[in-house]
């Protein structure tokens, strides 16, 4: 006896039996209703019927027998399910794969179910069964079998078919797993059960049938996925790989379903922000189990779909290609409420309730024919509700800076780069996480393509540019981004003051040396950030200064606005510098503080409830302000207003002079642009002795100076730079003797 040599030869044997059972009840009802033979069928005459009989799939060794009796029927029938079995293990033997035995194994389908499912699919093959069925059914418009004709061919005992009912209740094999679907005839609405018809899904047909097509009802927001790469080519430390290889045993998908039949497969929930590298990390996970990956995106669930619907598709799709199910992204479930009880869950984008969606998700990890893989942000309630399902939770750690600078040696592999590009530099100074890594290095690839076509250079200008980029932009909404323009060159301040600017960018450029590699990260569980002060009067260069470090360090400058901060209402405020910190700290940006005493001002005396809750808010932002990793630089004019508390917590407090008349006299100087058309009189040392003034006012009388003298048609002279000197004055409320002794007999001494 030969084995099968594929599914499609198996499946055509198993319909012979399919074709005895309608043989048989063709002939039984000939035998109990020959009075009615006239009229049975309709218009499908007795003639027809035994054509149809006498042509079915394949050769069946019972039509060379003689004789259609019912009882030689019945034995044929014994004898031809027993060779079929004795070909299908053969089959299994030699590692032929039969889709119908593998569809019953996973599905835990009995030989009824089987059955049925081939009754039911046998109009999916020869539409002859259909005119079968509607003889057999004494109706021409039913041409699909229905449960009723389908307990009539498969059990002669009345106590039999009614117990074989259970087959057909919504938790049922058959229909739990939808291998099959019961429909209503449209004449007869509220049918009972019996008069129900049965159809194989569509999806099951295209499997049964050795098509490899994912369910269409899954194609807007699921994919199957091949891994290519293993847990051993990524760049995780040893803690998370033996936390990962733990979870799933060293073996197929198949023989862990064989070892625990029924029982729910372990579970997997990876976490960590956006761009830790989930998704690759459970491709690799399913890679070392040789399992590939359908992997579906819960944002892009279609509103007005059922979530339980679509978890059941998801997990018998799952099965079907041998694949672990992958749930990515759910951001609206972080508020999720895996209980009863509790706060309503927030809404995910099409409306639907989270708490819908993570039920959907947690009954179809009980199912257990697939593995289940959870990729999200760190949220607590997922978390908890997936462990108590036996779910491993493994939270992906930020890359630290050596790992950074193997991702960007591998992402730029192959580019060509520029002398002045130190990746151990970049790595150390724009914490971007795998993801971020690689689309940043494409996306620098692609800058230095269109400055300079192919081949291109790529140079830190493009890696900077990139890094930017991809940092998170959500602090956009929260600040003012200030792109940085100012250089070393345009700032006058002393010495000390320059010294010190230049030694916070030094403790940012080797931060990762001296917290990493020397150890002193060990040592400080607070406080690895760099908190600056500059304090000194409006004008002094503070802001000038913050800009200058932005543009030295290659980072984003974002400057806090006040008033999308501080907030009238109890707790507003806190909760508006918890989301500032928040994103700031995956931004790669310096928070910038201006007018930082309104916010870090001095606490008080409690009086009354005010003075509680404003201290509240100090102390929460000193708290902020410790576990804070980032850069933040708080500007004041008003050092004694800040609370001695947030002194103690800076690194740096850099102080602003007001300038002496040698630095406003190289302010003068280096304030005028090289275009700008000056009168070679113009005397810039007695503007520096005579009119003490900071940068800001130097800038202000600069460019005042400058539209006086193109409404003149003029160069700038003496006298336009002293008129714009008098407006300035009156701005800040100083009042000044006569200014004709300055004018030299220009234009304005005429006036």
């Amino acid at each position: 006896m030969q084995p099968y040599a594929q599914t499609t030869e198996h499946l055509l044997a198993e319909l012979e039996r399919i074709d005895l059972l309608i043989r048989s009840r063709v002939t039984h009802l000939r035998q109990v209703q020959g009075e009615d033979e006239h009229f049975r069928g309709l218009y499908i005459s007795e003639k027809e019927v035994d054509a149809l009989l006498e042509r079915p799939l394949g050769a069946p060794q019972w039509l060379h027998a003689q004789g259609p009796a019912l009882g030689d029927i019945d034995e044929k029938l014994a004898g031809l399910h027993e060779r079929l079995g004795t070909r299908s293990r053969l089959s299994q033997q030699r590692g032929v794969e039969l889709r119908l035995a593998r569809l019953a194994q996973m599905f835990a389908l009995s030989m009824f179910d089987v059955d049925v499912l081939l009754i039911a699919l046998a109009v999916e093959i020869d539409l002859r069964y259909e005119k079968l069925y509607a003889y057999l059914q004494d109706d021409v418009t039913r041409k699909r079998p229905s449960v009723d004709l389908a307990l009539q061919l498969l059990l002669a005992s009345p106590i039999d078919r009614l117990a074989a009912r259970r087959s057909f209740l919504p938790r049922a094999p058959l229909l739990a797993a939808r291998i099959v679907q019961l429909q209503d005839d449209p004449s007869q609405p509220q049918a009972p059960l019996l008069a129900r018809g049965i159809k194989v899904d569509e999806r099951v047909v295209q499997y049964l049938f050795d098509i490899e097509e994912i369910d269409e009802r899954l194609r807007a927001f699921a994919k199957a996925v091949v891994p290519q790469h293993g847990l051993d080519e990524l760049m995780l430390d040893a803690d998370t790989l033996l936390a990962l290889r733990r979870v799933w045993p060293a073996q197929g998908l198949a023989q862990a379903s064989e070892n625990n039949p029924g029982d729910p497969l372990p579970a997997l929930l990876l976490t960590g922000p956006a761009g830790a590298g989930k998704r690759t990390v459970a491709l690799a996970v399913c890679r070392e189990q040789r399992w590939p990956m359908l992997l579906v995106d819960l944002q892009s669930l279609p509103a007005d779909v059922d979530p339980a619907v679509i978890a059941a598709l998801v997990e018998r799709e799952a099965a079907l290609l041998g694949a672990a199910v992958c749930w990515r992204d759910g951001a609206a479930l972080g508020s999720a409420d895996s209980g009863t009880g509790g706060a309503e869950p927030a809404a995910e984008p099409g409306g639907r309730p989270a708490r819908s969606i993570l039920g959907a998700l947690l009954r179809a990890i009980d199912v257990g024919r697939a593995p289940c893989l959870w990729l999200g942000e760190d949220s607590i309630a997922v978390a908890v509700a997936l462990a108590a399902r036996g779910a491993t939770v493994v939270r992906l750690p930020e890359p630290n800076v050596v790992q950074r600078q193997l991702l960007w040696t591998r992402a730029l592999e192959g580019a060509t780069l520029d002398p002045a590009v130190d990746l151990a530099v970049l790595a150390s100074r724009f914490k971007l996480r795998p993801g971020g890594v690689v689309r940043a290095a494409a996306t620098a690839r692609r800058l230095a393509r269109l400055r300079d076509g192919e081949p291109a250079q790529v140079t830190l200008r493009d890696l900077q540019d990139a890094c930017r980029q991809h940092s998170n932009q959500k602090l956009s909404a929260l600040a003012r981004k200030t792109s940085p323009r100012y250089r070393w060159s345009d700032i006058v301040l002393p010495a000390d003051c320059i010294a010190q600017l230049r030694e916070i960018c030094n403790q940012v450029k080797h931060r990762d040396r001296v917290y990493g590699s020397w150890g002193f990260g060990g040592k400080l569980a607070l406080g690895k950030g760099l908190a600056v002060l500059f304090a000194g009067p409006s004008g002094t260069g503070k802001t000038m200064s913050a800009s200058i470090l932005a543009s030295e360090l290659g980072l984003d400058l974002y400057r806090i606005d006040l008033s999308m901060v501080i907030s009238k209402y109890i707790g507003e405020t806190e909760k508006n510098l918890s989301k500032i910190f928040d994103e700031a700290e995956t931004s790669n940006a310096i928070l910038f503080f201006d007018e930082a005493d309104a916010l870090f001002g001095k606490r008080s005396e409690v009086r009354d409830s005010h003075d509680r809750y404003a201290n509240i808010e100090v102390g929460y932002l000193l708290q902020r302000m410790e576990e804070y990793e980032g850069i933040a630089i708080l500007a004041t004019n008003f050092r004694k207003n800040m609370d001695d508390a947030f002194v103690r917590r800076l690194h740096f407090m850099v102080e602003f002079p007001f300038p002496d008349p040698d630095d406003r006299q190289r302010i003068w100087q280096g304030i005028w642009p090289a275009d700008t058309p000056r009168d070679t009189e113009l005397d810039l040392g007695l503007l520096a002795r005579r009119f003490e003034m900071t940068g800001g006012n130097i800038k202000n009388v600069a460019v005042a100076a400058a539209f006086l003298a193109a409404d003149d048609d003029q160069v700038v002279r003496m006298g336009h730079v002293m008129r714009a000197t008098q407006r300035e004055f009156q701005k800040t409320g100083k009042l000044l003797g006569d200014f004709d002794e300055f004018a030299h007999g220009d234009d304005l001494a005429r006036r």
